[in-house]
């Protein structure tokens, strides 16, 4: 229980950081290279640097001999898909709705993954989905629009409200798939937390590096971003989700993929309360109203509470 905690009170720290990363030049320049590229570089930049910072760990522990072999598994090769949804995917969209809305607003949208995620086992993995738990998904839902809805009205934002929220739910989408992929690739003793995650932060930033940055011919602005105080702290930011991600993903090993996710989702609240300290942000009483019900709600749509309190 208490690996799920902390990963959601570190992600709420990198969401944080991430967000102040992402006010320094040349992320927040007004420039038409700055606009275009600032969300896709600052992504990759931070998937690339909790790439590092995993071979770091896994190197030191003399782990990536292990890794390498269980990329040659079909469980590995099913952990690589959920990467691909959870990183490029997911923490693009992440991204993208921080630069348009604010770290709050996409934490607490991005907080209904687990619900989804939920909903994703109950059709791939066969997972009973009781009444209590589709009335939870109805109810999560519907705070989402609300909330949804206050960010286009009052986002308070320097960008875009529409496309901020429709890339907070691109976010739910990736993360929730990520979790039951990942849950379904370490049912295999070859592929524990650990060996899953360094595939899943070395996928994501072998892509990014690879495919995207290219893609989007964005290299000329990351060139321009990587000797600046703001990368420095964007790996500050990468360090504290590189953390987050091994909680996460222990949790999940040890207690299952919509326990683990019930837990990570305190990161929403974490997000609010490190944002009113750290950034000066205020919540208004509808934002902490929202915060409470889609927390609520989807804790109890991805966390089978009977099960959850004979295991502890």
């Amino acid at each position: 229980m208490l690996f799920g905690i902390l990963s959601g009170i570190l992600w709420a720290l990198d969401t944080t950081i991430l967000s102040i990363a992402l006010s320094m030049t040349p992320f927040a320049d007004n420039t038409a290279q700055a606009i275009a590229f600032a969300a896709i570089t600052s992504s990759a930049l931070h998937d690339v640097l909790c790439a590092f910072w995993m071979a770091l760990y896994m190197g030191a522990k003399g782990r990536i001999k292990e890794t390498l072999s269980a990329l040659r598994t079909r469980n590995g090769k099913i952990v690589l898909l959920g990467a691909l949804l959870g990183g490029p995917i997911g923490m693009t969209g992440y991204v993208i709705a921080i630069n348009n809305i604010g770290p709050a607003y996409t934490a607490i949208i991005s907080a209904f993954y687990p619900a989804f995620g939920t909903l994703l086992a109950a059709l791939l993995l066969k997972e009973r989905l009781t009444f209590l738990r589709i009335i939870s998904l109805g109810i999560a839902l519907l705070a989402i629009v609300g909330m949804s809805l206050n960010a286009l009205d009052m986002s308070g934002g320097t960008g875009n409200p529409e496309i901020g929220v429709l890339c907070a739910l691109l976010c739910v989408v990736g993360w929730g798939s990520e979790a039951v992929l990942c849950a379904w690739g370490m049912r295999d003793a070859a592929v524990d937390n650990e060996v899953a995650l360094q595939i899943r932060e070395t996928t994501s930033g072998a892509v990014y590096a690879l495919i995207v940055l290219p893609a989007f011919g964005a290299y000329s602005f990351l060139a321009t971003a990587i000797p600046t105080f703001a990368n420095t702290t964007l790996a500050c930011a990468a360090l504290a989700g590189t953390a987050s991600y091994l909680f996460y993903y222990k949790a999940i090993s040890k207690i299952g993929a919509a326990k683990g996710m019930a837990l990570n989702i305190s990161y929403s609240a974490w997000a609010v309360f490190l944002g009113f300290f750290l950034l000066g942000q205020r919540p208004s009483l509808l934002e902490i109203f929202y915060c409470f019900v889609i927390i609520i709600s989807t804790v109890l749509a991805a966390t089978d509470w009977k099960e959850f309190l004979k295991s502890h």
